[in-house]
Order: structure tokens, then C-alpha cells, then sequence
């Protein structure tokens, strides 16, 4: 204990009798001299940076700067920094920089100017002695042949980082300001002393003449898209982030100045151009563009290269197309948002897909219709969702043609254009099925004219309804034990037109010949109830917010003169209607695509989709179709041509064995007749089921 108590003593003398502390200011400036005596003295041209002690000296002198502050508080001025902004000592290192003189200088410069910015707590970026070099440096980023891209990447996030703080610096670091209104180094001082950060006034957009109203291509947002280039992921990842910054300010008037005073938008959407461009058209498979997964634009910085160059510039182009569409749902200020998507827009959808969609060349034709699917597919931002509604269905020509190419001659473009009609249908946007379908229902012209009077009109429909149960197609005794699930109506199963009807004028529609779902064991259409449940519910939270209206409009099947109105279905039902009555004929996978949509429009809870689609009792207008008409007149020819087909039973449960992956040897012979049944059986279940689900909640 003794022995503890003398060393004990011993520290405390020599703490007592050390050297006075160093005056921090002559340190600093001691520092500094040491780094501009190094050009005068030195004779070796060639030795690098590293192996002088500059980077030393600048380290010691960014220490003091930080302590200095540190000290004395955020809200007084240090010695120190006065001293640096008096003898403009970052615009000295920014020319020592430019020069490359000791070699690798600029590498140090960047990381005294990233640590400076990023470790000072007071705000100094506004400064004219801190800005200016600030904006010399960012034209030395992102410079052919740079070999410091990492320190170039981390100086841009710490500037954005420091305008985020800062947003009234926004106006600095892009170089938009008034060239009178610029400060003086004593300005600086006096400011830095006072610490009044008042920001410049926004000038407004009827005197933006008088400077330049568009970004430098040297500037701060150019460098930093060169820089999302980069092959290092971790400078393209600082560069992605960088930009986010910028594009969430959330002061008053920076998306203004970032969509009058720069070229944001047109760098953004220029860059999709170029990565669009460098898709190998010819290579690329349009089922995997078509369905290309739902992936994170960060999530690109994790991943290895793939050793496919086609698959690697689709991950490009989805990741670059995704980080805006992000860019956009979470831009603070609608304007600059708004901007991007009509960049967008012009420069990519009109004058470079929309070209395409176009061509004479199917090829062509097929991928961009792919690519736009997918895109489709992956927006999430309402902005850039309201310019791709414009473009595909308010573009006249456009809209005709793409509803005209899901009834193309390849079945290919045909399949993927009615892909593209069902991701479109998923979209939360009102006007899609405004546009594609009830602006043709709403006058419910597809009505005959009613009888003369409710009594009569109900005779009508029992009468009707007497002649399907009399016709062979409609017979109970068509439907097998395991399909008579009837919902918990029975109040209202006597009534024709219920639940139980409808569910059962759909399941009587294909022959009991030609079912082939019961040789396997498989389920009727209770085992589609869980799915219809789940479509039903999307398309009903789909269409919350749109105020559909609850109940029927009164219909104006006559005109003013009494002349009937003539009834066209629009031209994507037509398309549909027309493509399903030859359903027998076409290649599986394309039928299934049909027969997802019109299960999708289906599902929709507004009343004229759901009379003109699952109401098979509606009176139609002459040379009027409705889906279940359709299906019908499809059955009549299914009748006919099943007679050619001998051993019936035995094929069709090869076929579906095959659909399953239980067969492996099918006969080509009928093959695609075979399929076409077998999808009309279970197309015509789904329709059931969704009915199920529908009716309880609408007559509820």
C-alpha cells in the first residue's frame, strides 16, 4: 500500500511540473506552413504524397480544428477557423489537388474535405471561403481515368448530407447563384462570428435568365450519375444514396430549384435510355423480362455477377428503373416527383418504346412489350403509375393497338400483351378500368328493352330459365355428387338468379362427357374457392378508395327517339370474348392468360361487371354477347368436335395427366382440342367459385 501511495505521488509531480500547453492556433499554423514548405524545399516530383508527412500535418490540423470547436462551442468562432477561412487555405488545398502534386494528393484533399464537413458540428457549408472550393473540388470527381472514386463517392455524400442538414445550401453546391450576391472571405468571418445563416433568396422564374437555369454537365448531379457507373459497388451504392438525399429535401422550394435550375430529371431518365439501350435485344427472352422478380435497387450491390451479360443488364436496367420509381414514392415535394415521371415519359416510353411497340419487327415488338410489363409490374410510385396510364391507355393509337395485339397473329405477342392488360388491372389507378371497361357498360345498352311490366319481366326469366333446364348442357343431372356445394342461401336458392343458380348455370356448362377433373380425383369448383377468395378480396381493396357505386345504373339501352342504342363492348372485351370463343384452338398457355383476365375482371365488386360478366339470366340486346353467352355458343362447338375425337375419356386423362407432370408420352393428335377442354372445364369452376364469393356480399 505504501509503494501504490509513492507512485501515486510521483504522477501527480510530474503532472504538476509538464510544459505549459501549446497554443493550439501557432500549432495550427505550424502545421500548415510545414505542408507549404514541403513545395518549396522538396526536389523529388515523383515521390508520393504518402511518403511525406503532408498527410500527417493535415490530419493534425483537422484535429485542432475539431477540438478547437469542441472547446469553445458550436455557437462561438475558434482561432483556428477563422485563420483557415481568412487565408483561403481549402481553396490553396483544392489547387494542390487539381495539380496532383505529390502524386495521390488529391485522394488526401477529398478526405480533409470529407472529415472537415462531416465532423464540424456548426453549419459552414454556406460560407463563400468553404463553398467555393467545395464546388471546384466536385469538377474534379468523377474524372476519366480517376483512380480515387472511393474518397470522390464519400466526399458527394458528405456534401449531400451536409445540404440535407442545410437545404438553403442546396443553391450552393449546385452553383445557382447570383453572382452580386456573392460574399467575401471577411464576410465569412463576420458570419461565422455572428453565425446568422440566413439562405439567399430563391429568385423567382421570371428573372432565372439571368443565370443559368440548367445544371453544368460538370456539375454536382452529372458526377454524381457518372459515379453510379462505377464497377466498384460500394461508389455506386454512395452514389444512389447521394442523389436519394438530394431528391428528399424537404425545404420549401428545393424541387422547384432542382426541376427549373437543373437537368435532374433528363440525367435520371437519360440514364434508363442508356441502360435500355444496352438490352441485347436480340438474345433476351421475353417470359424471363416478362417475369422479372420484384428486387430492391440496393439489393444489386449484394449480389455476384452473373455470367450471362444479358442477365446482367436486365438486373441494371430493373434495379436503375426501381430506384426511381423509389426516388419518386419518397421525393418530399410532388414537383420534382411530377418532373421525373414526365422525364420518363417523354424521353424513354414515347420516343423510345413507344416506336418499338410500333415496328413491323414481331421480335421487336414482343420485347418492349415484355419490358413494359414488367415495369408495370414493379411501380409502386403513383406519380410515375399516372404517366405510364397516360401513355398506355390515353394515347389513342397506342391503346388500339396494344388491345389489338392481344388478338395478333403470334401467339406470343398475343399472350404477353394480355400479361400486360392483367398487371395493369392490378394497379391501384381508377381510370384503367374506367377506360379498358366501364365507360362501355355504363349505359347498359347491351340490355334488350324491358317488357311491359315487372310481372312480365319475371315470367320471362322463369321461362328462360326452364329452357336451360331443359336443354341438355343445363341438366342437373349433369353435375357429380362432389360439385353440388351450394352457398347458405336457402332462403333465396328457389329464386332464379341466386347464388345457387348462378353457381350452377356455370357448372352445367361443359358436358359431363367431357369432364375429365373426376377421373383424376380431383375437386370441383370448391377447391377454387380459397383462390377466388383471396382474387376477390385484392380487387375489392383494389377499388376501396374509388367510390364505385353500390347499385345498378338505370339503363339506357333506347335513345331519346326510342331507337335502339347500338352496344359495342369496348375493345379489350371484344378482344377477350372473341379470343375465348376460340379457345379450342389455341395454345395452352395462351389460355390461360385469357382466361386470368377475364377471371380478374370478374372478381371486381362493381355491378356492371358483375351483371354483364357472372349474371347468366340478363335479357341481351340483339347481336349482344355477354361472357356466359360466349361460353355457350363455345360449348355448341365443343359438342361437334368431340365427336372426331375417338377414345375421348382415355385422352383427355392422358392430357391432364400430362398437364400435372404425371405423363410424360401424349399424343399430338387433338392435343391442343384436349387442353382447351380441360381449361374450359376449370376456367368455367373458377367462375363458379368467384360467384360463390361474390353473391353472399352483394346480396348481403
Amino acid at each position: 500500500m505504501e509503494t501504490f501511495s509513492k507512485l501515486t505521488s510521483m504522477l501527480l509531480h510530474a503532472l504538476e511540473t509538464r510544459e505549459p500547453t501549446v497554443d493550439l492556433l501557432d500549432s495550427f499554423i505550424d502545421h500548415w506552413k510545414s505542408v507549404t514548405n514541403y513545395y518549396i524545399e522538396t526536389t523529388d516530383d515523383s515521390r508520393p504524397v504518402r511518403q511525406t508527412e503532408i498527410p500527417w500535418r493535415l490530419k493534425q490540423m483537422l484535429d485542432i480544428l475539431v477540438y478547437e470547436e469542441k472547446q469553445q462551442g458550436v455557437e462561438e468562432t475558434s482561432a483556428c477557423f477563422e485563420y483557415l477561412l481568412q487565408h483561403k487555405l481549402l481553396e490553396t488545398l483544392c489547387t494542390l489537388g487539381k495539380a496532383q502534386y505529390p502524386p495521390g494528393m488529391v485522394q488526401q484533399v477529398l478526405l480533409f474535405f470529407s472529415k472537415l464537413l462531416s465532423q464540424m458540428q456548426k453549419p459552414i457549408l454556406q460560407l463563400v471561403s468553404v463553398y467555393r472550393p467545395v464546388q471546384k473540388l466536385i469538377r474534379l470527381c468523377a474524372l476519366p481515368g480517376s483512380n480515387t472514386e472511393k474518397e470522390e463517392a464519400q466526399f458527394l455524400l458528405v456534401v449531400c448530407s451536409r445540404v440535407k442538414q442545410d437545404p438553403h445550401t442546396l443553391r450552393l453546391v449546385l452553383e445557382i447563384l447570383d453572382q452580386p450576391a456573392a460574399r467575401t472571405a471577411s464576410s465569412d468571418q463576420s458570419q461565422a462570428s455572428t453565425h446568422t445563416t440566413e439562405p439567399p433568396p430563391l429568385s423567382s422564374q421570371s428573372d432565372s435568365s439571368t443565370h443559368s437555369p440548367v445544371q453544368s454537365e460538370s456539375g454536382l448531379l452529372s458526377v454524381l450519375l457518372q459515379l453510379t457507373k462505377s464497377e466498384r459497388a460500394s461508389v455506386c451504392l454512395k452514389a444512389y444514396e447521394s442523389l436519394l438525399l438530394l431528391s428528399s429535401l424537404q425545404s420549401g422550394g428545393s424541387g422547384e430549384l432542382l426541376c427549373d435550375h437543373t437537368q435532374l430529371g433528363e440525367l435520371l431518365a437519360g440514364r434508363l435510355l442508356e441502360l435500355y439501350a444496352l438490352l441485347p435485344v436480340e438474345s433476351l427472352e421475353p417470359g424471363e423480362l416478362q417475369n422479372w422478380p420484384h428486387t430492391s435497387w440496393s439489393s444489386q450491390f449484394s449480389r455476384c455477377s452473373s455470367d450471362s451479360a444479358a442477365a446482367d443488364h436486365m438486373t441494371n436496367f430493373f434495379s436503375w428503373f426501381d430506384f426511381l420509381d423509389h426516388l419518386m414514392r419518397e421525393a418530399p415535394e410532388q414537383v420534382l416527383a411530377v418532373k421525373l415521371a414526365q422525364c420518363v415519359h417523354q424521353l424513354w416510353l414515347v420516343d423510345v418504346v413507344q416506336p418499338q411497340l410500333q415496328h413491323t419487327c414481331e421480335h421487336l415488338v414482343l420485347v418492349s412489350t415484355s419490358v413494359v410489363c414488367a415495369t408495370v409490374r414493379l411501380i409502386q410510385s403513383p406519380v410515375l403509375l399516372d404517366q405510364f396510364v397516360h401513355f398506355l391507355l390515353k394515347t389513342q393509337p397506342l391503346t388500339q393497338l396494344l388491345l389489338q395485339h392481344c388478338d395478333h397473329i403470334s401467339d406470343q405477342i398475343s399472350m404477353v400483351s394480355l400479361s400486360l392488360v392483367d398487371e395493369l388491372l392490378q394497379k391501384p389507378h381508377r381510370d384503367i378500368l374506367d377506360i379498358l371497361v366501364l365507360s362501355f357498360l355504363q349505359s347498359r345498352s347491351y340490355l334488350s328493352p324491358p317488357a311491359a311490366g315487372q310481372e312480365d319481366r319475371h315470367t320471362e326469366t322463369n321461362e328462360d330459365s326452364d329452357d336451360l333446364e331443359e336443354d341438355p348442357f343445363f341438366s342437373d343431372s349433369l353435375l357429380s355428387d362432389g360439385e353440388m356445394l351450394l352457398p347458405p342461401l336457402s332462403s333465396t336458392s328457389s329464386v332464379p338468379g341466386s347464388a345457387a343458380d348462378v353457381i350452377n348455370s356455370f357448372l352445367c356448362l361443359v358436358p359431363v362427357e367431357v369432364r375429365s377433373a373426376q377421373l383424376l380425383q380431383e375437386g370441383g369448383y370448391e377447391s377454387y374457392v380459397h383462390d377466388a377468395h383471396t382474387l376477390v378480396t385484392e380487387c375489392q381493396s383494389l377499388s376501396l378508395s374509388w367510390d364505385w357505386p353500390l347499385t345498378l345504373p338505370p339503363s339506357s339501352s333506347s335513345s331519346s327517339s326510342g331507337e335502339l342504342q347500338e352496344f359495342f363492348e369496348g375493345q379489350l372485351l371484344k378482344v377477350l370474348f372473341d379470343r375465348l370463343g376460340r379457345v379450342l384452338e389455341q395454345p395452352y398457355e395462351l389460355n390461360l392468360q385469357l382466361t386470368a383476365v377475364l377471371s380478374r375482371l370478374s372478381a371486381f365488386n362493381h355491378p356492371l361487371l358483375h351483371e354483364y360478366l357472372l349474371n347468366p339470366y340478363i335479357h341481351l340486346s340483339h347481336c349482344c354477347r355477354s361472357l356466359f353467352s360466349v361460353l355457350v355458343r363455345l360449348m355448341g362447338e365443343l359438342v361437334q368436335r368431340i365427336q372426331q375425337v375417338p377414345s375421348l375419356t382415355d385422352r383427355l386423362l392422358n392430357a391432364r395427366r400430362h398437364l400435372l407432370g404425371l405423363e410424360h408420352n401424349t399424343g399430338l393428335e387433338h392435343l391442343t382440342l384436349l387442353r382447351g377442354l380441360i381449361v374450359l372445364e376449370e376456367f368455367c369452376k373458377e367462375l363458379a367459385a368467384i360467384a360463390f364469393v361474390k353473391l353472399p356480399l352483394d346480396q348481403q
